[in-house]
């Protein structure tokens, strides 16, 4: 399963962005280089139970364990101190980055209700794409019964394209539905 996007990439991707670009080496063309999954809890501050849930989930969708991130600094009108868990976030490179980039194009994100595709401005210029997702229900992996709350989350493709043409190029060819 892990091998299946890989193998799309090597056999059709590159040659595809080889030819759009005029890439002399291999190496040159751009591919992914991980993804990052990151869900904020504002409201862990009040509510310490909210952040086992999130990271359960993530660690399900991601098939790895996540990380909690904590605040690094206190701000008064938020209630939030240093050193408390306000989110959790997981890194995937490799296979599982294949394997996750997979069920999220082809399984997770035709689930969004009325999907009409992506929008292809959420680039930041050096070819990476952040995409929010509203609720976690979309991942089949979650049992919609013991989900206490929707959480939503973001999703950040680092590819090692230089440009958002590149970029955009890139992600297209992999699969991803960009609105026209």
């Amino acid at each position: 399963m892990a091998a299946r996007l890989r193998e799309l990439y090597q056999k059709t991707v590159v040659p595809a962005l080889t030819k759009e670009f005029g890439y002399k080496n291999v190496m040159a063309v751009p591919r992914l280089d991980k993804i990052s999954v990151n869900i904020g809890l504002g409201e862990a501050t009040q509510n310490a139970k909210l952040m086992d849930g999130a990271v359960n989930e993530l660690g399900q969708i991601a098939g790895q364990k996540p990380v909690v991130t904590k605040a690094k600094k206190s701000i008064a009108a938020f209630k939030l101190r240093e050193g408390m868990p306000i989110g959790c976030m997981v890194t995937l490179r490799g296979d599982r980055m294949y394997e996750f980039f997979d069920r999220l194009v082809n399984v997770a994100l035709p689930r969004v209700r009325d999907f009409r595709g992506v929008s292809s401005k959420s680039f930041d210029g050096r070819g990476n794409y952040t995409l929010g997702v509203k609720d976690q229900l979309i991942f089949p992996e979650i049992d919609y019964s013991k989900v206490d709350k929707t959480k939503g989350m973001n999703v950040t493709i680092t590819t090692t394209a230089r440009t958002d043409a590149e970029g955009v190029a890139l992600l297209k060819n992999m699969g991803m539905p960009f609105r026209q």
